[in-house]
């Protein structure tokens, strides 16, 4: 991944944003025949495999929109190039790095998860808003302000 972008703020960790809608492919929310249970639960098994253990999270995401910030990874922890997770689907690559998230007054252990866009073949983000893996949080809707920590040493944070 590139480097940091011009003007960001490094020393920004705590993010303040909006849970927004997202596609509801990664949860299964969606219903296509093609990702039964959701993507995430068919991708969690390839991720396993590369040593990385996502049982703690929620099979689904938590879509955070931080514009007009954008918080862009530079630094990720695990990074997987190619991987076929779905038959007849095209393989994509994934980047990981741990976060955190605050809602409703709690805090709770996150992932940053980046389906890389390049090969990804639909069901793209906008630019501010982050996918984001953590535990089931009761409550949580769209709307909901949410705040993330984003490693410093990790992301680049502008706006």
């Amino acid at each position: 991944m590139a480097g940091p972008l011009p003007g960001a703020l490094r020393a920004v960790t705590w993010v303040t944003g909006t849970v927004v809608a997202g596609h509801g492919v990664a949860s299964g929310r969606e219903k296509a025949d093609r990702f039964p249970g959701g993507a995430i639960a068919l991708q969690r098994p390839h991720f396993a495999a590369r040593g990385l253990d996502l049982s703690e999270f929620w099979d689904g995401t938590i879509n955070v929109d931080v514009s007009p910030r954008r918080a862009v990874l530079v630094c990720p922890e695990w990074t997987f190039p190619m991987v076929e997770w779905l038959p007849g689907y095209p393989a994509e690559t994934f980047s990981f790095a741990r976060m955190r998230i605050r809602a409703g007054g709690a805090e709770y252990p996150a992932m940053l998860f980046l389906p890389h866009p390049e090969t990804k073949p639909e069901h793209h983000q906008a630019p501010g808003v982050l996918e984001v893996m953590a535990p089931w949080i009761d409550g949580m809707s769209t709307a909901h302000a949410v705040e993330v920590w984003l490693d410093p040493e990790r992301f680049a944070v502008t706006g």
